[in-house]
């Protein structure tokens, strides 16, 4: 996965909830600045944009986070692909619907990592790697 740019978060955020966006398994993982860690959570599993973004909702309003993270695809060569714009279309109904910030991370290896340390269900893991990445990024 690149480091990409330092994000510009304020530092009176600090819980995140994080998604890695799929067509139809979509994880889910909440982590906190202090500790710098994620924790899997159950995987949306919804095919469909609106049934999708209700479940997506429904965890923002019981976790109630600061800010929302979502994993971005790329190709191994930085290039976009069909579910690059996918992701980030969700990425934007998501700052829509909850009101909330939501960061962008480059995603690319997060299931191969979170597969490579033991995952139980790779979407979820995947979710914890893209929000660690996000969460070591910060000052």
């Amino acid at each position: 996965m690149s480091a990409g740019p330092v994000p510009d978060v304020p530092p009176q955020f600090q819980t995140f909830l994080a998604f890695d966006f799929g067509h139809k398994r979509t994880g889910v993982a909440v982590g906190n600045r202090m500790l710098r860690t994620a924790t899997p959570q159950p995987t949306i599993r919804a095919e469909g944009s609106d049934a999708r973004l209700a479940q997506a909702e429904a965890r923002v309003r019981e976790w109630q986070p600061d800010a929302l993270v979502v994993g971005v695809p790329f190709h191994p060569d930085g290039a976009s692909h069909d579910n690059t714009a996918r992701a980030r279309k969700f990425a934007r109904q998501l700052r829509g619907r909850c009101g909330k910030p939501v960061y962008e991370v480059d995603e690319r290896y997060s299931t191969t990592e979170a597969l490579a340390a033991g995952a139980r269900d790779a979407d979820a893991g995947a979710a914890c790697v893209i929000l660690e990445q996000f969460l070591r990024s910060l000052p």
